[in-house]
């Protein structure tokens, strides 16, 4: 499938054969000929699947024969959670719809409201927007909604456990009862399904599961360690594997920038972002992150939304997060576009109970290794998965023993430490909690 095979005009087709798109993902191939034909959609996707260009095309190609706006209005409404991913959205439009005479703006917070009134009195075809500046905005008289033809809510579910839920009804409230209206979100929770039934009334419902040969290749490992040994546990790995680039999630931003000072105290060059940095200086972060010229960024969950890159390497879980489902999040921004990648999350006993949850969600015991030094003094407990294969009996998960060098037990994968370990300098046991009957599957259950 091609496409020129999803109802997509030539100047479209154009711009997408210059960015050297051929194949449609499957969210794509589902989803863009229902949105061209008008049809509201509830889509489930993850990071990574191309869902961007499965709304943003389809915009692009009902906008392109309208008739030109009056000042103060706009066609199309796309609501995001965070500036960056309000940019990235943005900057898709803008390539997409290089061949088109339509106008885009990002509307969010952390700047002057001046500038972004302007641009609305002129009247633009699609706004881009964050739900609080939005609102602040129509509040102030700066856009009517009574011309939006089109609102896309993206990553539903993080605007949801941002607390944005009262912002979006407000806006939805305004808006024309006609209207097509495309909800993406990874999951499909109650809320979700909640604001789909408010706001996406006669929708066609779309969960396109991913073939396994599109799957990302994400190797996925941990390290136990004591929370206090973190900080120099990560600069040990960094010094010793030299990985060309990682991004670094951790909780807060006062941990971010701690982080960042204490990796610079061992000659470490870092970066941080997080809501105390001003809009500015975190585009510039993550411009020069995206060149390669920042190896090693440390990021907040919610500032590191927008932050695509096709090649990132490794994806560094300094904290384990919570909900589980940010996790498969984290990790999707490796691995991407057919590339090999890799997910390492440092874990101390504290964090057992999301790494169960974790492990719970992607159906999957994740490899363990303990690196010689960092020996944890509080073990963390031996995970259990509580998973039974259909028509099949439970099989209890076996724990073997910890590698040591120059031997192997027998029933250790072959892939285990050998390529994270530094020949001469590190030696790394491992502890491989498997069950060879459990699907290799991060994005969901089977």
């Amino acid at each position: 499938m091609s496409f020129s095979s999803l109802g997509l005009s030539q100047p479209i087709l154009d711009s997408l054969k210059d960015l050297g798109y051929d194949t449609p993902t499957p969210i794509q191939a589902e989803a863009i000929p229902l949105a061209v034909k008008g049809k509201s959609l509830i889509a489930a996707a993850q990071t990574g699947s191309g869902k961007t260009a499965t709304f943003v095309l389809p915009i692009l190609e009902k906008l392109a024969s309208g008739e030109t706006l009056r000042k103060k209005r706009a066609r199309a409404l796309i609501l995001t959670p965070t500036r960056e991913l309000a940019i990235q959205v943005f900057k898709s439009i803008e390539a997409y719809g290089k061949n088109l005479n339509l106008k885009a703006m990002a509307v969010y917070g952390g700047v002057d409201y001046a500038p972004q009134k302007q641009q609305l009195i002129e009247g633009v075809d699609i706004v881009v927007a964050t739900p609080g500046r939005l609102r602040d905005l129509y509040t102030q008289r700066a856009i009517h909604f009574d011309e939006v033809e089109l609102l896309v809510l993206d990553e539903a579910d993080k605007m949801l456990d941002m607390g944005f839920i009262e912002d979006i009804n407000k806006i939805v409230d305004t808006l024309p009862e006609h209207k097509q209206t495309l909800l993406f979100s990874a999951t499909l929770s109650r809320q979700v399904r909640e604001l789909a039934k408010e706001t996406a009334v006669n929708a066609v419902q779309l969960s396109v599961t991913q073939k396994s040969e599109g799957k990302p290749n994400i190797e996925q490992w941990l390290v136990t360690v004591d929370k206090d040994k973190k900080s120099a546990l990560l600069s040990h790995l960094i010094k010793q594997s030299d990985w060309p680039q990682a991004l670094i999630f951790i909780e807060t931003k006062h941990g971010a920038a701690k982080l960042v000072a204490q990796l610079e105290n061992r000659e470490i060059q870092a970066e941080c972002i997080h809501s105390g940095r001003t809009q500015a200086i975190r585009e510039s972060i993550l411009a020069d992150f995206k060149s390669g010229k920042i190896k090693y960024l440390i990021s907040t969950g919610i500032s590191a939304r927008g932050i695509d890159i096709d090649e990132l390497p490794l994806v560094i879980n300094y904290d384990l997060p919570f909900p589980a489902d940010e996790y498969v999040h984290r990790i999707g921004r490796t691995g991407r576009a057919g590339a090999k990648g890799e997910a390492l999350s440092l874990v101390s006993k504290d964090d057992f109970k999301n790494l169960c949850m974790i492990e719970s969600r992607i159906n999957q015991l994740i490899e363990r290794r303990v690196i010689e030094g960092f020996e944890p003094r509080k073990l963390v407990p031996v995970s259990v998965l509580n998973f039974v294969p259909k028509n099949k009996p439970a099989k209890k998960s076996t724990v073997n023993k910890p590698v040591t060098e120059g031997r192997q037990s027998k029933n250790t994968p072959k892939r285990n430490s050998e390529k994270h370990t530094d020949k001469g300098s590190r030696k790394a046991k491992t502890e491989t909690l498997k069950d060879d009957k459990l699907p290799l599957n991060p994005w969901g259950r089977s």
